[in-house]
């Protein structure tokens, strides 16, 4: 398996390119992004992100101090945003709390320990937790959403059914443990679900991938 993984790795990087995710000009912009972005698409959260930073309130601290409802209306064009301004908020008591908002303190914890507090926050799941991780610290978690086992399950790779730590397995174990490459590699598979591997009418016939 560690041989296939990297040969759709090079193949997806040869079709499409660095990817040069996530795109963000701070940690901290990432771990907000990260938790905006649950059922919606990134260019929504864009918009939601130029919001907070058009009002100057893109910060632990200021946000978290603002009104509920306030919070909800700079973030509304990302959809369900009363529950994802909860949601931030509860990230943000944890994170001012545990880390005092400092990006340098929460990056020095242990991926795995650190992991685990993040599932503790409500509304925050094994995805947001990883992205977190990966994309905002450095970490080497590989993060798997619904692109990645549309595309591995199509292929035979993955179970249609697989449970999102059987998924993370496959990438963890036949992987090299670098923060680098995993960002990039997930970066590559949800371009590759955009273009090709669609939930309707994929292209198949044209896929970067059809050797497998």
């Amino acid at each position: 398996m560690r041989n296939r993984l990297g040969l759709i790795y090079s193949k997806l990087h040869s079709h499409f390119g660095p990817q040069h995710w996530w795109p963000a000009e701070s940690p901290f912009e990432v771990m907000v992004g990260a938790i905006l972005t649950q059922n919606t698409s990134w260019q929504n959260v864009e918009k939601a992100i130029a919001n907070l930073k058009k009002h100057q309130v893109l910060n632990p601290r200021k946000i978290y101090n603002l009104p509920q409802a306030k919070l909800a209306r700079l973030i509304r064009s990302t959809g369900y945003y009363n529950l994802k301004a909860r949601r931030l908020k509860e990230f943000l008591k944890f994170f001012i709390n545990e880390y005092a908002a400092s990006v340098k303190k929460i990056s020095q914890a242990k991926s795995g320990s650190l992991r685990k507090e993040l599932l503790m926050v409500k509304g925050i799941g094994p995805e947001t937790a990883d992205s977190i991780l990966l994309y905002a610290l450095n970490k080497p978690v590989f993060v798997i959403d619904a692109y990645t086992k549309r595309i591995f399950s199509r292929h035979k790779l993955l179970p249609p059914d697989c449970a999102y730590p059987q998924a993370q397995g496959l990438f963890m174990s036949g992987l090299k443990k670098d923060a680098r490459l995993f960002n990039e590699y997930h970066a590559l598979l949800v371009a590759l679900a955009k273009a090709y591997c669609r939930k309707s009418k994929p292209k198949c016939s044209v896929c970067p991938l059809d050797f497998l």
